[in-house]
């Protein structure tokens, strides 16, 4: 199996439930656990971060991505990053489903990206079922927060800190509970007091 027949699969909607997908996912998870130990355990730069971000995703991300590591991953290879991103430290991104962040997204400490569920049925709990994580621009990922899988974030949506997103979040709005509720709408032409 290629990256291509495997991401072909998932943007198709199929299961992770194979021999030949399980050995795939393996291959691409020992990949990706040697660039991302690269990354969090000794100290560069953002221009050799954003080098070893490029290597992890196998494509180029902007000069104006910044990360503060750690930064884990069990694939790597389905994400894209907008322009002016910043990833704060002990991020954990699985997206074997596929995660886009849009530009001047900012994801707070901690933030997880959950693109795969377990079947349900005790029989099919070692099948994935992948589903993309989609973050328009601007949007603000509070600390500690949960994103979990097939849900899209519109622009410029806050997620406040320890929410865990189970559905769509309209843009220009707060959420954030468990799970997620809107708590108010954002007026984009009028300047917002700090405090939430």
């Amino acid at each position: 199996m290629t990256l291509g027949d495997f991401l072909k699969h998932i943007y198709s909607g199929g299961s992770l439930d194979t021999p030949e997908i399980f050995q795939f996912m393996d291959k691409m998870s020992d990949e990706a656990r040697r660039i991302t130990f690269e990354i969090n355990n000794a100290y560069h730069t953002q221009e050799e971060l954003r080098a070893l971000m490029s290597r992890l995703l196998d494509k180029p991300v902007d000069g104006t991505f910044k990360m503060f590591p750690p930064f884990y991953t069990d694939f790597g290879k389905n994400i894209t990053i907008g322009q002016n991103v910043f990833i704060n430290a002990c991020c954990h991104f699985q997206d074997h489903g596929g995660i886009t962040l849009g530009d001047g997204c900012l994801i707070g400490h901690n933030v997880v990206f959950a693109t795969l569920n377990h079947g349900i049925a005790p029989d099919d709990r070692a099948s994935m079922y992948p589903a993309p994580i989609r973050l328009g621009k601007n949007v603000w990922v509070g600390s500690n927060s949960t994103i979990l899988r097939g849900v899209t974030i519109g622009d410029n949506a806050i997620i406040a800190a320890g929410s865990v997103v189970t559905k769509d979040v309209t843009g220009n709005t707060i959420v954030g509970g468990v799970p997620a509720k809107c708590i108010r709408h954002i007026d984009i032409n009028k300047h917002i007091p700090q405090k939430l």
